[in-house]
């Protein structure tokens, strides 16, 4: 699409600064969820009735981090099983019964600590509404990921995430005038937690970690080391190492031996000043294609964290009036 007839399609002057605020914002609204499905993908679906050790080592096996719950007496999706699970059932159960004989089901599992999230917030049904309410709905509900279903079929099409949407919005960006915000920094901008801060230690024992992914509801810990440094940061989807190597059993091992299975190809903590402007932040972040920044100052010491949260709502909620935690869905 050539920048004339975008501009168009969003209803914007160049010209006007206060278009400009807000281009993202409509760019949003112009764009249907099923807009963002990609021609080819993969989708793994589980069965509620499949058993719950199979199914987080075909996680590990399949390469996501989630999968749809189908359950076959309602021929309907029920939920969706996540790593965030699979932390929740290892802090419960620890030295407990997942490794029984008795192999409990998904199903089994459901009624006593999953907590499934698919069922669509205000009946949500991700195909036919914008990239604006779903961008929305992830933020207001504080969750993760949102389904794309089939309206005709009922079929689960695809898993919408925050890193698949802003990259979505990054492609277009060059074609489409730059709101001032992206020139300025993250500290006049205030985007991202700088406050009481969750972090580990490289020899903090892993069912530590896993405590504190339950009780503070964050998706990675920082590694800091005595001086303050931050050496390696340990994400809800490292977790699931222990799923691959089998090794859940003992969760009293350290964060850096948890490490040592972790995949070749990372490239390390992706880090950032607050005195970097917006546009940098989203280029890298899309970049490197991770969840999150770790904030530091000149010394390498944590200073805060940027989510990509953070930044859709940065870009899209805040032009549109919307704060964290505003009212019911536009």
């Amino acid at each position: 699409m050539q920048c004339g007839q975008l501009l168009e399609r969003l209803g914007l002057n160049a010209g006007r600064p206060d278009s400009e605020s807000g281009v993202y914002m409509r760019f949003m609204r112009s764009h249907k969820c099923y807009d963002i499905v990609p021609t080819s993908s993969k989708l793994v679906v589980f069965d509620t009735t499949l058993q719950v050790k199979k199914a987080f080592f075909a996680l590990v096996a399949n390469g996501v981090r989630a999968a749809p719950l189908w359950e076959s007496k309602k021929q309907s999706f029920v939920g969706m099983l996540t790593i965030t699970d699979f932390i929740n059932i290892l802090h419960r159960y620890y030295k407990s019964p997942m490794v029984s004989a008795r192999n409990p089901s998904v199903s089994h599992w459901s009624c006593i600590v999953l907590q499934l999230s698919l069922k669509p917030p205000n009946n949500f049904d991700g195909f036919s509404r914008s990239l604006f309410d779903a961008v929305y709905s992830l933020i207001k509900n504080k969750i993760h990921r949102l389904p794309v279903i089939d309206p005709i079929s009922g079929n689960a099409l695809y898993i919408l995430t925050h890193k698949r949407i802003l990259k979505f919005l990054q492609l277009f960006m060059s074609d489409m005038p730059k709101p001032a915000f992206m020139k300025q920094n993250l500290d006049a901008l205030g985007i991202g937690t700088y406050h009481n801060i969750a972090f580990i230690h490289p020899d903090t024992p892993i069912i530590k970690a896993l405590n504190v992914f339950v009780e503070r509801r964050v998706s990675a810990l920082p590694v800091v080391d005595e001086s303050g440094k931050v050496v390696d940061i340990y994400s809800k989807f490292d977790v699931i190492n222990l799923a691959a190597e089998k090794t859940y059993n003992n969760l009293d091992i350290t964060v850096t031996q948890a490490l040592q299975h972790r995949s070749q190809y990372f490239e390390g903590v992706v880090k950032c000043s607050k005195l970097e402007i917006l546009e940098t932040i989203v280029d890298r972040i899309v970049r490197a294609e991770v969840h999150r920044l770790v904030v530091v100052n000149e010394a390498d010491s944590i200073v805060g964290i940027i989510s990509l949260s953070d930044i859709l709502q940065a870009l899209i909620l805040t032009p549109a009036g919307m704060r964290p935690g505003c009212g019911p869905f536009p």
